[in-house]
């Protein structure tokens, strides 16, 4: 399999860190939206991040959809997600959460860093802003209830996508998701950057 994408996308990432974790093996092809535009969209005209292609050379793409075709594709007894029940109900809403939280992320960079400062829509930023605050800490709150990981005693696709948005708002708006407002969840993402399927695919 062929995963292409920057590893500074949270979705790349989320992926990356997943298959890893799943033991499956695949290449990393680091290419950027922006500034390898015509190389990313020879492999997909879409030119979204993450693109996943198949071993039977599919193109695949959005990373929750990828990950479902990898859960297919992994050793059940290293699957990152519960089986059914009210548990997988727990993990797909916390994913949620945490996606919503990248997605908000996102939406800030891009307001500040694909417009001049004086064309900035404040109110637009001040609603996203207040989004992302709020899918935090509903998260902070989870992450009180949780003795180790979402899974127990291993780590599972929740903490992974909670730990891997984490590390990217930190990266791209630490003014906005600070450590001392949210301790618990930066607790989460330090204890899990020192996995190594977070340290290899690292940025």
């Amino acid at each position: 399999m062929r995963l292409i994408g920057m590893l500074d996308s949270p979705y790349v990432r989320r992926v990356a860190v997943s298959l890893k974790l799943m033991k499956l093996q695949f290449e990393l092809e680091q290419l950027s939206v922006f500034r390898n535009y015509p190389q990313f969209e020879a492999i997909n005209p879409v030119v979204k991040a993450p693109t996943l292609v198949t071993d039977d050379g599919a193109v695949l793409m959005d990373s929750t959809l990828i990950l479902d075709h990898a859960e297919r594709l992994a050793d059940p007894a290293l699957s990152l997600m519960p089986p059914n029940g009210r548990a997988r109900d727990d993990a797909l809403r916390v994913i949620g959460l945490a996606l919503a939280a990248s997605e908000k992320t996102v939406q800030i960079i891009y307001e500040r860093n694909l417009r001049p400062e004086e064309k900035w829509h404040q109110p637009w930023l001040d609603r996203v802003r207040g989004q992302l605050l709020q899918a935090y800490g509903v998260l902070e709150r989870e992450m009180a209830q949780q003795a180790a990981w979402f899974g127990g005693s291993r780590m599972m696709q929740p903490d992974v996508t909670v730990a891997v948005g984490w590390r990217f708002a930190r990266s791209v708006v630490p003014e906005i998701v600070t450590e001392a407002e949210f301790p618990r969840l930066a607790a989460h993402s330090s204890r899990a950057e020192t996995l190594p399927a977070f340290v290899e695919t690292g940025f």
